[in-house]
């Protein structure tokens, strides 16, 4: 489990970028489902380790989450295998989708 925290915000962008539904993010992250909508919804404080479940669960899922860099925190989906590009001179009938 990250020792880093995220943002409700990020939770969210995470959260709709894998098509996920909140009940799946609870589910996954072992919290309950109202913990994890107060926790997006800024409702209440949510203690360290519960945030560092839900971001678990989120990275398990094939996010990762952005520092701030100066132009604000972020979230990406991870790459997948088949995402991987193949250099030009590479491309052949067998890897030509």
């Amino acid at each position: 489990m990250s020792d880093k925290l995220i943002s409700p915000e990020q939770c969210r962008m995470a959260r709709a970028g894998l098509g996920l539904t909140g009940e799946q993010v609870a589910e996954r992250a072992r919290v309950s489902k109202v913990t994890l909508s107060d926790f997006e919804k800024c409702k209440r404080s949510t203690h360290p380790r519960t945030v560092g479940a839900i971001r678990a669960a989120l990275e398990n899922a094939g996010v990762e989450f952005l520092e701030d860099n100066g132009g604000g925190a972020g979230v990406r989906l991870k790459r997948k295998p088949s995402d991987a590009i193949i250099a030009l001179e590479d491309l052949n009938a067998e890897n030509d989708n």
